[in-house]
C-alpha cells in the first residue's frame, strides 16, 4: 500500500508532467489529493521539497540499475577503473534496460515529460534535463568508448562522435514511443540498432573474454 508521502510525490510528478512544474501549485497538488495544504506540509516543506524528492528517487534508481547491470555508477573522474573493466555485453543490456525505464516505468515517464515541458522555462531544469537525458548519458558513453580504444577494443574513432551515433536513435525511439508506438517493436528496433552499432565499432577479435561475456559470467 502506498503511503501518504509517496502518494503526494507521485501525484505531484504527474501534475508537473502534465502542466509543468511552475504551473502546479501546492494548493493544486493538495486539491488533487483531496487534502488540505496543512496536511500536505506535514510531509513536505514546500513544492521544491517535493521536486527534490523526485530527483533523489531518479538518481537512486539510476545507481541501483547501474549496480544491477555491472556498469559504472559514478563519473569517470571518480571511478576510472570501473570504466576500464566494463564488459561490452553489460553495456548492451544496460542500454536496453535504460530504454525500458524511460519508456515503460510510469514514474520515469512522468519525470522525463516534466523535464521536457519545463526545460525551456527553468534553467535549473534545463541543466537537469541535460544531465539525465542529454549531454550526461553521451559523456558517460564517450568515457566508456575512450577506454575501449585505450585497450585497443574499440575501432579507432572519435569517442564523442560514437556516443552521439549510439544515442541518437535511442532518444528518437523514446520520443516515438510517446505517440502510442508499439513498445515491443520499439525495444526490438533499439536492440537491433545496439547490436549493429557494436558489431561495427567494437572488435571481437581484440576483445578479452571478460568483455565478450561480461564480468562474473559463468
Amino acid at each position: 500500500m502506498v503511503d501518504t508521502k509517496e502518494k503526494i510525490m507521485r501525484i505531484a510528478l504527474r501534475m508537473f508532467a502534465r502542466d509543468g512544474y511552475e504551473a502546479a501549485s501546492v494548493s493544486d497538488i493538495a486539491g488533487e489529493l483531496g487534502m488540505t495544504k496543512g496536511a500536505l506540509y506535514k510531509h513536505y516543506k514546500n513544492k521544491r521539497d517535493i521536486f527534490d524528492s523526485i530527483v533523489e528517487r531518479i538518481y537512486r534508481v539510476d545507481v541501483e540499475r547501474a549496480k544491477k547491470y555491472e556498469v559504472p555508477e559514478d563519473t569517470f573522474e571518480k571511478s576510472p577503473s570501473s570504466y576500464r573493466d566494463t564488459a561490452v555485453d553489460k553495456i548492451k543490456v544496460f542500454l536496453e534496460a535504460q530504454f525500458r525505464f524511460w519508456t515503460e516505468d510510469e514514474f520515469a515517464c512522468d519525470f522525463r515529460k516534466m523535464l521536457t515541458v519545463e526545460q525551456y522555462r527553468n534553467p535549473q531544469i534545463m541543466e537537469l534535463y541535460q544531465k539525465c537525458l542529454g549531454s550526461g548519458p553521451v559523456s558517460y558513453m564517450e568515457d566508456l568508448f575512450r577506454e575501449m580504444m585505450e585497450q585497443d577494443i574499440g575501432e579507432e574513432s572519435d569517442p564523442k562522435q560514437l556516443a552521439l551515433e549510439l544515442y541518437a536513435p535511442f532518444y528518437l525511439l523514446v520520443s516515438i514511443s510517446d505517440a502510442a508506438f508499439d513498445e515491443k517493436e520499439a525495444v526490438k528496433l533499439l536492440t537491433t540498432h545496439i547490436e549493429r552499432f557494436f558489431e561495427k565499432n567494437v572488435s571481437k577479435e581484440k576483445m578479452p573474454k571478460a568483455h565478450v561475456e561480461g564480468k562474473g559470467s559463468e
